[in-house]
């Protein structure tokens, strides 16, 4: 297999061509308070003031710790800035004159601090943003309950909630990050021996925050959310050249639905693998040009299975190639998924001498498989259509293009016979076969395969001697007609799946379309009764079905934000 390089992401690329003047920023990130981020921070600093860097403090809280204050010595700090609040002054952290210093690497302990009314920017982090723009360095420390996204979590754990955040992006831009961990059990021995907080303080964050449960979970997220960091750091090194293999660091699981029945089994089946190995996993659907012409129920029942993995936590995708194989693997090693679970068929046909699996194991022997036994035999895939038309106008259709082919080959051989009858009989072929192509285009399949097989007979009764009648007198023609009838009926074959491909396309570009119309459209709505009108406006074009949006009012009762007479018509 010629396997197409995987191609590497646009925003990543955009990362690593950023402007080189901007500073590196390295965090040093912890479960809670007293494990050691700030003692970390200053020990890396002041190896690297060893070796000659300029290093200024800008920033550290010792909260009274006389281990963490002797990493301070030797270490240049700048002044803090005094600001008046409330009667009082407070000491913040002097931005300007960080920048007017301009040194090599700045300590900014405590990210997610906020500023003091009148201060430049109302965060730290903004600070750390801004000083990184001028080319500086930045060393800093946070702990797991100021990231955002995590700021529910934590304070469901711990019954407190955390009022200073980071923007989680901020913090997965970081250039480094160093996780500082250490074990709730020691932790609690280090508050006690009061090397975290003075005595007193000590004593009630035992009994609260740094309740041994609460160590526990915000440790699990720490190190889970760093864990997050580095398998996205490996994925992007996966997306560099010659690293395109699947690396098992991590049991994540690929689920391929099918046209086969039970799919909902396969995906309850995933679930429960995927939940017993505490990984994420994505469930795909592959379109073949075959499988675009399953009958409508079939194609529901995978929407439903694509929707019930959704809901049970799956990411989920729909990928268009004529090899199935071919469009897994390339997924599965463009998101490093390791596992592939398939269905495996309660019946195999005695023709099929390779099944999907053994396809798979063959181009791609490093992925893991995991077979699930379907109740049912597989659904066949009938040569339906996707389109509204009816059966009567399908097969009024079919019959039209066949008494078209005939009428076309009737033309092409009087044509023949009245002004082309020097040309070789070989180049004769040739204008039969412009025919076929003609009638695949128009008319399809069916159409295409009479087309060819009158074109044979009709060839044969008027240019191949002895004339009239369907005996050959060399028989090195049989070899042409045997050529010409698989010619006509390969090319008529690929010049109707062009034409059903085309129309599929058509139908796609619609629903992008349309898609892009109604998303341009609710961006204008200011409120929503407006979302609710454009939605039920866009449904009714789109689908031709009414519509309504309820929402529930006061007492709980679910009323129409529009047309409060009745539905959109």
């Amino acid at each position: 297999m010629n396997n197409e390089p995987l191609r590497p992401d646009p925003d990543r690329l955009l990362e690593q061509t950023a402007a080189p003047h901007r500073g590196k920023l390295k965090v040093f990130f912890g479960a809670c308070a007293g494990v050691g981020k700030t003692w970390a921070m200053l020990a890396e600093a002041q190896r690297l003031r060893a070796q000659g860097l300029d290093i200024v403090v800008g920033v550290v809280e010792t909260h009274g710790r006389k281990d963490t204050a002797a990493m301070l010595e030797g270490l240049a700090v700048l002044p803090p800035k005094r600001q008046a609040y409330r009667g009082r002054h407070i000491s913040e952290f002097d931005l300007d004159a960080a920048l007017a210093r301009r040194p090599a690497l700045i300590l900014m302990d405590e990210l997610a601090h906020s500023n003091a009314p009148g201060s430049r920017h109302p965060k730290r982090w903004q600070d750390i943003e801004e000083l990184l723009e001028a080319g500086i360095d930045v060393f800093t420390t946070v702990n797991v309950q100021h990231l955002e996204s995590l700021n529910d979590v934590v304070s469901g754990v711990t019954g407190i909630q955390v009022r200073e955040t980071v923007p989680d992006p901020f913090f997965d831009a970081a250039d480094d990050v160093v996780l500082v961990d250490l074990p709730p059990d020691d932790l609690r021995q280090r508050l006690k021996e009061g090397k975290v907080y003075i005595a007193g303080q000590a004593e009630r964050a035992i009994e609260h925050f740094f309740r041994k449960g609460n160590l526990i979970a915000l440790r699990e997220l720490a190190l889970r959310r760093t864990a997050d960091r580095v398998d996205e750091q490996m994925r992007a090194w996966r997306g560099h050249p010659g690293e395109e293999k699947v690396w098992h660091t991590r049991d994540a699981i690929l689920l391929c639905i099918g046209h086969n029945t039970g799919s909902e089994k396969l995906v309850r089946a995933a679930a429960r693998l995927a939940s017993r190995l505490g990984s994420v996993w994505h469930a795909v659907y592959v379109e073949t040009p075959a499988l675009h012409r399953l009958p409508e129920k079939k194609r529901r029942a995978i929407l439903s299975a694509l929707r019930l993995a959704q809901e049970l936590g799956a990411e989920t995708a729909t990928l268009s190639d004529p090899a199935e194989e071919k469009a897994v693997v390339r997924y599965a090693r463009e998101h490093n998924l390791g596992k592939i679970i398939l269905g495996r068929p309660a019946s195999r046909r005695w023709w099929r001498r390779e099944t999907f699996a053994d396809r798979l194991a063959r181009i791609a022997p490093d992925l893991d498989q995991v077979l699930v036994a379907l109740d049912e035999p597989p659904a066949r895939t009938i040569n339906n259509a996707p389109d509204s038309r009816s059966f009567k106008d399908k097969w009024r259709v079919q019959i039209q293009g066949c008494v078209v082919a005939a009428a076309l080959c009737a033309v092409i051989t009087l044509i023949a016979m009245q002004w082309l009858m020097a040309f070789d009989a070989a180049n004769l072929v040739m204008l039969y076969l412009l025919g076929v192509v003609v009638v695949a285009l128009f008319y399809g399949r069916w159409p295409s395969v009479v087309a060819t097989v009158i074109n044979v007979v009709s060839f044969d009764l008027f240019f191949i001697a002895p004339r009239g009648t369907l005996a050959v007198s060399d028989v090195q023609y049989l070899l042409t007609f045997a050529v010409m009838l698989t010619v006509g009926l390969v090319i008529g074959n690929l010049t109707a799946g062009v034409r059903y491909q085309a129309r599929v396309a058509r139908y796609r570009e619609q629903r992008t379309r349309h898609l892009y119309e109604m998303s341009k459209a609710l961006a204008v709505g200011r409120s929503p009764q407006d979302i609710a009108a454009t939605s039920e406006q866009f449904i009714a074009s789109t689908f031709h079905a009414r519509s309504q949006v309820l929402l529930p009012d006061d007492n709980g009762k679910l009323q129409p934000l529009t047309h409060p007479q009745g539905m959109t018509p």
